[in-house]
């Protein structure tokens, strides 16, 4: 988790208003997470964090490019991404009594930073599409023919396209005529 160091931005010594934090992901980011569903890319964050009194207001934009598995030839394919985020995280001085929810994070006066790496990761991966195809958007180049064709070899497939299929099927056939 070193390589997320890069990603923490001490607030304490921040003044009221606006500030501007950029970042840049790549392979080592993706590789500090162990089940990431994106291995590579290059992405680049603009983060603007508003500090006020009593809370943060945290905007990403986060644009680049990641490479996919297509799950039709298994070959990786570029995909741009353009993600605009915003997270709010809020000051308190009780820790029992108020904990982190989807919408805000709480931090004690014992933290003095906060660490975007994993709200970037999580980002990342809620762009990622729910079925990755290669060709949806034009990019019939990417897909492998050649593993296609392979896959469509290797795919059983019924036994009417298959002419040396088990003959004992044949005869449980029969029983249902």
């Amino acid at each position: 988790m070193k390589s997320l160091l890069q990603y923490s931005i001490p607030y304490t010594g921040l003044k009221l208003g606006i500030h501007q934090f950029e970042f840049e992901v790549n392979d080592a980011f993706f590789s500090a997470f162990e089940y990431s569903l994106v291995k590579s890319g290059k992405l680049k964050v603009d983060l603007d964090l508003e500090k006020q009194e009593t809370l943060m207001i945290l905007h990403f934009r986060i644009s680049g490019e990641m490479m996919l598995g297509c799950d039709v030839c298994l070959a990786d394919y570029p995909y741009q991404v353009e993600i605009d985020e915003r997270q709010i995280a809020k000051f308190s001085a009780n820790v029992d009594l108020e904990e982190d929810t989807d919408e805000i994070i709480v931090l004690t006066k014992n933290e003095n930073e906060i660490n975007v790496g994993s709200l970037i990761y999580e980002y990342i991966n809620l762009a990622v599409p729910y079925i990755n195809r290669c060709d949806d958007e034009g990019n019939t180049q990417w897909c492998d023919q050649e593993m296609i064709e392979k896959l469509k070899q290797l795919s059983g497939g019924s036994s009417e396209e298959n002419p040396s299929a088990d003959p004992r099927w044949e005869a449980l056939k029969n029983i249902k005529k």
